[in-house]
């Protein structure tokens, strides 16, 4: 294993004098008639003509297009030297992409290589070094689930400390479950084991998403994670509470239910996978999927809004729907707010409970 500079790609636009470096979320959904290759194409675009590097690229779509999506996007850039998860989270509409969601930053990045391939990128920015890993599978498919969670959080590890991070500086992660509903318990046990010993530098469990998605791998699981590590004492990581849902721990799940990141250069508020759950940790409105978007859209607006932020500063969020054909209640209730313009991917995913019918992740800046 080995951490390589990566040099910022020379057909990007230099960063303007005096302009500070910082992370972009940038997210493409296809167009009508769009082919792979013009999607791939304007994600480039966005990226090149902001003078950013590629950090972390999250794809929901068919797994049997992961390789022609890799092409595509080589193609593209000019390379594809950063990590990616695929997910296979079906378009919700016609085509076999759902969305392409891009995190880049705009100074200097290193790419963190695990066994021959990237698995990572390191940037410095703010005053805080920090850590996208990305693309990380079990090594061996054919052991039980539990033990490739165990293996690929073993492998999230080897990776962190190859880029002098650890578990314990980790804020962000995204779980992508093979069949969920048939083992999330059993998950959830692998991965309360493995965070028992650890003294997470917060003070508190990371933010998480955890729902249902095939990999091209072929493993039970995928996994993503962001590390944090100040380097100014200005700089910190801190838990967000919900203030309108019990933390997760109440019912058996290891995770924040939001995690915001204060540098010198601004802060980010990650909000994990959050559902229609009332304050005991139920299924809130079982079976009514209007009913179950509008309750997790008011848990993650009095989460955003505890911490001065709005619907209207989100840079990056994530539907999953249980049945395809609900995407369009989702689509009613942001024209009704007037918020469609919000760079949000819907994707079939199975959420964590089988009368979970829909789960929103999402992330603001500011």
């Amino acid at each position: 294993m080995s951490l390589l500079v990566a040099h910022p790609n020379p057909a990007a636009a230099p960063k303007a004098a005096g302009k500070s470096a910082r992370v972009l979320s940038l997210t493409v959904q296809p167009r009508p008639g769009e082919s792979l290759a013009e999607l791939c194409g304007r994600l480039a675009a966005l990226t090149l003509d902001r003078g950013a590097t590629p950090l972390h690229l999250q794809a929901f779509g068919d797994c049997r297009a992961s390789a022609a999506a890799a092409e595509a996007l080589r193609r593209a850039f000019g390379r594809l030297d950063w990590p990616v998860t695929w997910v296979q989270g079906a378009a919700c509409a016609p085509g076999p992409i759902a969305g392409l969601q891009l995190h880049a930053f705009t100074g200097a990045v290193d790419r963190l290589t695990v066994a021959g391939r990237v698995a990572g990128s390191v940037f410095t920015d703010g005053g805080a070094r920090q850590c996208l890993l990305g693309g990380l599978y079990p090594a061996n498919p054919a052991l039980s689930r539990p033990d490739q969670t165990t293996q690929t959080l073993e492998a999230l590890q080897t990776g962190l400390a190859a880029a002098g991070f650890d578990l314990a500086e980790v804020v962000r992660t995204w779980f992508f479950l093979d069949e969920i509903l048939s083992w999330y318990d059993d998950f959830n046990r692998a991965r309360t084991k493995i965070y028992a010993g650890v003294k997470f530098r917060t003070g508190s469990l990371p933010a998480s998403t955890g729902v249902g998605g095939r990999n091209p791998a072929g493993g039970a699981l995928g996994l993503a994670a962001w590390a944090l590590r100040p380097l100014d004492p200005n700089c910190y990581a801190e838990e967000v509470a919900s203030p309108l849902q019990c933390p997760a721990p109440a019912y058996g799940s290891a995770f924040s239910r939001a995690m915001e990141i204060s540098t010198n250069g601004g802060r980010r508020l990650f909000v994990s996978g959050t559902a229609s759950i009332a304050p005991g940790g139920k299924t809130a409105w079982t079976g009514d999927t209007g009913r179950q978007v509008q309750l997790t859209m008011d848990v993650v607006n009095a989460i955003l809004q505890s911490r001065r932020f709005a619907l209207t500063n989100l840079v990056r969020g994530t539907a999953y729907f249980r049945r395809p054909a609900d995407a369009v209640v989702f689509a009613e209730w942001l024209a009704t707010n007037h918020l469609s313009a919000l760079p949000i991917v819907s994707a079939q995913c199975d959420v964590c409970r089988d009368d979970l019918l829909f789960e929103l992740e999402a992330e603001a800046e500011g």
